[in-house]
């Protein structure tokens, strides 16, 4: 029964990759090892994989099938059996096995017939029992004539002793059975591991080889330099590398040559990949792109041996382009490591990789893009000059390059008419290319969730919040006084904001749970390349005003700042050790030094650093809470309305507070510019008459 159903599974199979064989593929679809292949006269091509399918089904079936059926039973069934005249024949076997043949009527019998054997092997004249071991001969005939005793001779079964030699009783065949089986499956492995069924990349003899897939003119990649907004600096030098590749001529007449290599450079998100993809898009000629990771292998030599082959592929297709996605995996700077002792097979690939780049076989066809967001520990001879000669900063986008991004990722976007773009630049500083992206697929997620046709503008806003603040709880349970304590010290952070020159502009304030926060006061940070010691002072001013009302209000003090005095902390040290914006310390820096492990200034050093760091943090506390004593009314109103409204906005402060701190300072300096008296123009004589006419 079993072997009928495999080999209809097996026909079945057969039949739909037939089916399946006539479909068009997919440009990256994985070979199927099942396929059917056509051949030129348009009938399938038996694949080999077939063959050994076939063979193993067989040897199942030889091993642990009965080639003739039946069912084993004891004697007391067969004596039973005989009693009742349902037996037509018994066969012993070698004076051992005996086989037990039903009669025609016993067979359709409901007590039978499910026994009845119908295997293909088995036909019709197949016994239905068995007994493996019938015990002494002489005792077993004595016991089925006794049965038989009371039934007419018509009916009485007689023992018939028969003598086989089984072929597959044989040892020898046997073991030469299993050798070939086995020798079989050794070769379809190694066939395998060969790499002739699949990748090569994956297979054990072929693991030397390298990873990168191949974009060239057969392959299409929809990515261009127009889906690339933003990074305009970077898309020029790019782009030159692309145009030298399609027209060499414009650059090798004036005798230049194209840079070797280029590294983009920059934070996580702001398009490294993308840039690339683009190229692989525009470029005309063949691209190799892989991650960094794909030449770390645990086998000694792999990487050094996938950088050879992939050079070598690579100059065989030249002249073309290799891109590696995280470069730092591999580029790390040799010798940090003393654990790795004298054969670190990440330096091997390093040196590899160097000696292909710029060694005395290179070859000027082949051109090399990386990307990693941490130059800084990559080694000095990868960034030499004849290397990579270039490194491509992408940098975070401005409020005009952010524009342009959203212009972009809103294409595919159902959004209302008139959508205010320039305002949702404004609201995303500090946003990347990937978190625009996100953005703006949560606020489609966002407006699906609650039925609309189109997205709105409070939509991107739910998302800014969604994304910077994280998940509203809306569940979350909170005593009163817990409430009225989160109120009272996100109305202190706006407060002192509000009030403070230099501090960053207020959006809002909430005390709806988000994310691990339990409330948050939200700023529009100002767009500045270079920051002052009386912006930084403000600012953590700020940030501590929510203790400081904290301590005001009920002269108490909870775990709720711990974000707030570890932002202080940070901003402290480095005013201090960084930036070189205290008296005391003076004008030195200890940022980013080679040796992390020891410290590159003495004890002494370090106290005053320290008394220094709590100074700057107590003063700005002290300011806080002086500020916030001098206006207790409004920030006890301000904390009511919070506790009502849960989010007020910067209107809502206007007419608590009036007029903010930043506004008036730049009234003020405007009313001084207009009254500044302007200089009169001066007209000039000439100094001679060709200047005259």
């Amino acid at each position: 029964m079993l072997v009928n159903v495999l080999l209809n599974r097996l026909s079945e199979l057969m039949s739909e990759q037939n089916k399946k064989a006539d479909k068009p593929k997919n440009k990256g679809d994985r070979p199927n090892p099942f396929d059917m292949k056509k051949n030129k006269g348009g009938k399938p091509k038996f694949n080999y994989v077939w063959i050994y399918a076939i063979l193993a089904v067989v040897f199942l079936a030889m091993t642990f099938l009965n080639p003739t059926g039946g069912k084993q039973v004891t004697v007391d069934r067969v004596l039973s059996m005989v009693e009742n005249g349902d037996v037509k024949k018994i066969s012993v076997i070698n004076r051992s096995r005996a086989e037990i043949y039903l009669t025609e009527d016993a067979k359709k019998a409901e007590e039978y017939k499910k026994d009845v054997p119908e295997s293909a092997f088995s036909g019709s004249n197949a016994y239905t029992y068995y007994l493996s071991d019938i015990g002494d001969y002489e005792f077993f005939n004595n016991q089925i004539k006794e049965a038989q005793k009371d039934l007419p001779s018509s009916s009485k079964v007689v023992i018939n002793p028969e003598v086989k030699e089984n072929f597959w009783d044989n040892p020898l065949v046997s073991i030469v059975l299993y050798i070939v089986v086995f020798g079989l499956i050794w070769m379809f492995i190694m066939r395998r591991m060969g790499g002739g069924a699949g990748a090569g990349g994956g297979q054990i003899f072929s693991i030397g080889k390298s990873k990168a897939q191949l974009f060239d003119k057969d392959t299409k990649v929809n990515v261009t330099f127009k889906d690339v907004a933003g990074l305009e600096g970077a898309k020029e030098e790019v782009m030159e590398i692309v145009d030298f590749l399609k027209n060499p001529k414009k650059y090798s007449e004036l005798g230049g040559k194209i840079p070797k290599g280029a590294l983009l450079v920059g934070p996580p998100g702001t398009g490294k990949t993308l840039l690339a993809k683009a190229v692989a898009g525009e470029a005309d000629v063949p691209f190799f792109s892989l991650s960094g990771s794909d030449f770390v292998e645990m086998f000694v030599g792999v990487g050094a041996s996938r950088v050879r082959d992939l050079f070598k592929q690579a100059k065989e297709k030249a002249p073309c382009i290799i891109f590696i996605d995280e470069i730092d995996a591999i580029g790390r700077a040799r010798g940090k490591n003393a654990m790795q002792g004298g054969n670190d097979e990440r330096e091997n690939t390093l040196n590899q990789l160097l000696t292909e780049m710029d060694g005395f076989g290179t070859d000027t066809g082949v051109i090399m893009l990386a990307a990693t967001n941490r130059v800084d520990i990559l080694d000095s001879a990868l960034l030499r000059a004849g290397r990579f000669d270039r490194q491509i900063y992408a940098d975070m986008p401005d409020l005009n390059e952010r524009k342009q991004i959203f212009d972009v990722h809103l294409e595919p976007i159902k959004v209302v008419k008139n959508l205010d773009v320039d305002f949702l630049a404004r609201q995303t500083p500090g946003f990347s290319g990937a978190d625009i992206a996100n953005m703006c697929n949560e606020a489609a997620l966002i407006a699906a969730r609650s039925n609309k046709k189109l997205v709105e503008k409070q939509d991107f806003l739910d998302a800014v919040d969604r994304i910077v603040g994280g998940l509203e709880k809306k569940n979350k349970i909170i005593t009163p006084d817990e409430k009225r304590a989160v109120a009272v010290h996100e109305a202190g952070h706006a407060t002192v904001s509000w009030l403070c020159e230099f501090a960053n502009p207020l959006v809002k304030v909430t005390i709806v749970p988000r994310g691990r926060s339990l409330g948050a006061a939200w700023y529009l940070p100002e767009e500045r390349q270079i920051t002052r010691t009386e912006q930084m002072l403000d600012e953590m001013c700020a940030t501590l005003g929510g203790r400081a009302a904290e301590k005001v209000i009920f002269d108490k003090i909870s775990t709720g700042a711990l974000s707030d005095l570890e932002k202080v902390t940070k901003q402290a040290m480095a005013m201090v050790s960084i930036y070189g914006l205290n008296e005391k310390v003076g004008n030195v820096s200890y940022y980013n030094m080679d040796n992390s492990f020891s410290k590159p200034f003495s004890e002494k050093q370090a106290a005053l650093m320290d008394e220094e760091i709590k100074k700057l943090t107590d003063q700005q506390y002290k300011r806080a809470i002086k500020i916030l004593k001098d206006n207790k009314d409004k920030l006890l109103l301000l904390a009511d309305q919070l506790l009502e409204k849960e989010v007020i906005f910067k209107e809502d402060l206007e007419k608590i507070f009036g007029q903010s701190a930043a506004d008036k300072a730049a009234e003020k300096d405007k009313t001084k510019a207009e009254k500044k008296p302007k200089k009169k123009k001066v007209k000039e004589e000439p100094e001679s008459e060709i200047e005259a006419k």
